[in-house]
């Protein structure tokens, strides 16, 4: 199974190609994921980690050669703050925000209907999950199990005050090619 961590940093995964834009210790490929398309091959990857990248850019043209490296019936799994997310405003390299149902436009027949924006389409959203901060903030470890029970309560979450109350951390999306 051939995996890739994108935008790895210092997190250097075993058995994994590890791509970032500075040449660290333990980086296979040294590439800016500005400038696309990556150096891979077609249909290269079993699996994609984009973890805490895709809110540094301008990520659809990303995503869309993310998709091309991908291999049929694999999976990527996306990591980025939660739009509610404190870390958003404490990084100022940070240029995007995501809801729970942001990654839906990139999936073919997803329910907003507006598959049309973009020319590639992942088959389906296989999970998603919105993470809290835990530790002294005790009232999370009741709150993101409620929040995660469904699509539906993700959404009321998001709509509603909920959400200015209890600001989220990050959010995991796995989208399957």
């Amino acid at each position: 199974m051939k995996k890739l961590n994108l935008g790895c940093g210092t997190d250097i995964k075993e058995g994994w190609i590890n791509l970032d834009i500075a040449d660290l210790e333990g980086v296979d490929v040294v590439h800016d994921i500005n400038s696309l398309p990556l150096p891979f091959p077609d249909n290269e990857f079993d699996y994609i980690l984009a973890q805490d990248i895709l809110e540094h850019l301008e990520y659809a043209p990303l995503l869309k050669d993310l998709h091309r490296v991908l291999k049929k019936d694999s999976t990527i799994e996306i990591r980025v703050p939660h739009f509610t997310s404190r870390y958003n405003f404490n990084d100022p390299t940070h240029k995007k925000l995501f809801s729970s149902k942001t990654m839906d436009f990139f999936v073919e027949g997803a329910s907003y209907g507006r598959d049309y924006y973009f020319d590639f389409h992942f088959s389906e959203s296989t999970f998603t999950r919105i993470h809290f901060e835990k530790g002294i903030y005790l009232w999370n470890y009741l709150i993101e199990p409620l929040i995660n029970i469904s699509k539906q309560t993700r959404t009321f979450y998001e709509a509603t005050f909920l959400s200015r109350i209890f600001p989220a951390g990050m959010m995991t999306v796995k989208l399957k090619k």
